[in-house]
């Protein structure tokens, strides 16, 4: 007796369930189903039955080939493995023309030729529904991932459970670190390279969303009446992967029934990968039991990058590109923009985008130039009270001068001179200004900058004192 579950591929690139192609004898054969059923509650029992078979329907018979159709995935699959064979016998039993039992997903009143037999799902990931799985970035992969101290660990990790899903130790398999550091695309990575890889002859089936999405999935689900269907397409999956934990925060329904989910599958041996922006200990407002469980496989973190990974980065984006930047502007900008990836590439994009529409080289000059905004925002940002430490340390007079009622000439210069530079290097108003040097007035303020700037333009050795300490107050 053979048991078959028949998925094929559609010329459009989905899959399109195999319809028999003649049906014979159909009041017959559903009086001969009718009899199937009744068997196999009698020998299961009705709580059992009542469970796992009730919802089982009809289709049809082709040749030798009987088909049923169950209205999920998960328990088309469960009742496959579980009373596939029972279910062929009894069938062989009342017609012994009947040879194979085909398992399918669909409505109850669903036939084996009907359009809506079909489970759409694209041919490079085996998902399930289109809203199951979010769509995956293809530029998202292990081979464009730069590896660097800062992140080899994580990587490391997620490579082996691309490798080796559910493995004892890694499941879950928990990253975390700031926006833009790279968990993201080691999550993508990973499922590409499960749907690429497969488990043995069978694809492996994949769950990636955002906690924002498995939120609003629930809620709806719960809207419509429908919580079995959305807990049994999310268990019947082998890799469930949430993007974005934090979200959950405050969530406690949502909290409870992802906890439920997560129990599931591990207890089945599924995997589950999970990132968010802090570590399980760390994200207070989920509940204990659940972030105990967060904890209890491999949590991997993501640190800040530093000047020579962001560089790499910048490096493999221009060689991916083809594009040509020279090593002083790569530099220039891992130097400058430090807070994360996501703003670094773009910085890079924009540049190149800028050199390419208006057929120009990419030079530092270029650089400072289209960027300008964004190198603004990634200044660092200077206080009053450095500036006024760093006066007084170059012409030697304590900081406590700075707001004294002193006019001597060694005290009010220097006294200018801060002035001046935090107007220039800071975002703070005039009135802000005079407050940090004694409370004086806003005029005195425009006074001193305006002096300072008489004297830049008439003393140049004036100038150079000025600009070393602008400098030294900059880097």
């Amino acid at each position: 007796m053979e048991i078959n579950l028949e998925i094929g591929t559609s010329g459009n690139g989905g899959v399109a369930l195999h319809p028999p192609q003649s049906w014979s004898g159909e009041a017959q054969l559903v009086e001969q189903w009718t009899r199937v059923r009744a068997r196999l509650q009698a020998e299961v029992g009705e709580v059992e039955y009542r469970t796992w078979l009730k919802q089982i329907s009809f289709a049809g018979v082709a040749g030798d080939e009987a088909v049923v159709m169950l209205p999920t995935r998960f328990l088309r699959d469960w009742v496959n493995k579980e009373y596939g064979e029972l279910i062929a016998a009894f069938w062989q039993q009342e017609n012994a023309a009947v040879r194979r039992v085909e398992f399918r997903t669909g409505a109850p009143s669903a036939r084996p030729a009907a359009p809506d037999l079909a489970e759409p799902r694209p041919a490079q990931a085996p998902q399930q529904r289109p809203d199951t799985m979010a769509a995956l970035d293809q530029r998202f992969t292990f081979e464009t991932f730069v590896v660097g101290k800062p992140n080899e660990f994580a990587y490391a990790c997620a490579r082996r459970v691309a490798e080796a899903p559910a493995t004892i130790g890694f499941n879950p398999l928990f990253l975390y670190g700031g926006v833009g550091l790279g968990k993201t695309h080691l999550m993508h990575a990973i499922a590409w390279e499960l749907s690429a890889n497969g488990r043995g002859a069978r694809p492996v089936s994949v769950a990636y969303m955002s906690a924002e999405k498995f939120m609003y999935r629930f809620i709806n689900a719960l809207r419509a009446q429908s919580t079995l269907e959305f807990k049994n397409e999310l268990r019947s999956v082998d890799v469930l992967m949430i993007d974005d934990l934090q979200f959950l925060i405050g969530k406690d329904n949502t909290q409870e029934e992802f906890f439920h989910t997560f129990n599931a599958l591990v207890d089945a041996g599924k995997q589950i990968v999970i990132s968010a922006d802090k570590s399980p200990s760390d994200l207070s407002g989920l509940e204990d039991r659940l972030r105990t469980r967060l904890g209890c496989g491999m949590v991997a973190d993501l640190h800040a990058t530093t000047f020579e990974l962001r560089y790499s980065i910048l490096e493999a984006k221009a060689q991916r590109a083809g594009v040509e930047v020279p090593p002083r502007v790569l530099e220039f900008l891992a130097r400058k923009i430090t807070s994360n990836n996501r703003e670094l590439e773009g910085a890079l994009n924009r540049l190149v985008a800028h050199a390419n529409l208006f057929n120009r080289q990419i030079t530092l000059d270029a650089a400072h130039e289209v960027l300008h905004d964004v190198l603004k925002a990634h200044d660092r940002k200077i206080s009053i009270q450095e500036i006024q430490k760093r006066v007084c340390e170059h012409y030697n007079i304590r900081v406590a001068e700075m707001s004294s009622a002193r006019r001597a000439r060694n005290i009010a210069r220097p006294r200018q001179v801060a002035m001046y530079l935090a107007k220039q290097l800071t975002s703070k108003s005039l009135p802000d200004i005079g407050r940090h040097f004694g409370d004086r007035d806003h005029t005195t303020v425009m006074h001193a900058v305006s002096r300072i700037g008489e004297l830049i333009g008439q003393d140049a050795a004036f100038a150079e004192d000025v600009e070393l300490l602008k400098r030294l107050l900059e880097n």
